[in-house]
């Protein structure tokens, strides 16, 4: 079973992975962007069981902008952490960005059609998203 590290900027915040991504994502959705201030998204999801704040709790604040979306950083340096996508997904998006030595393979671009960087990488590229994500499954050129 695999096991990972990862934290905020400043170390206050830090949490323990235990076992296999469900799935690995780049997402270019207009939240992930303003939330991240990037281009896009590195998701790395996992299950929640998987993910434990081992450090920190006390000092990670979160906002949902959606409801079942809630993003979490660190109040100490502003650190993003990862979104509680719980309830609304049954996954916890632990951002690639923040995981200590973890070699980010993803498997598709999702929100595709919101993007405002192309990514020519030979991935599938999903208008929303896959549908056993609950999304329409369609798919775009890049």
């Amino acid at each position: 079973m695999a096991e990972h590290k990862g934290g905020c900027l400043c170390g206050d915040v830090q949490v323990k992975i235990t076992g296999d991504p469900v799935a690995m994502l780049v997402c270019h959705c207009k939240i992930c962007r303003g939330w991240l201030a990037g281009a896009m998204n590195g998701a790395v999801l996992f299950k929640p069981e998987d993910v434990t704040v081992t450090k920190g709790a006390d000092k990670l604040r979160s906002f949902a902008l959606s409801e079942g979306h809630d993003r979490s950083w660190c109040e100490s340096c502003g650190g993003h952490v990862l979104t509680d996508h719980r309830d609304s997904l049954g996954v916890v998006d632990v951002y690639a960005s923040v995981i200590e030595d973890f070699e980010f393979k993803p498997m598709a671009h999702v929100n595709y059609a919101s993007r405002i960087m192309s990514v020519p990488d030979g991935l599938p590229k999903f208008v929303d998203f896959p549908a056993d994500f609950g999304g329409s499954g369609e798919t775009m050129d890049e």
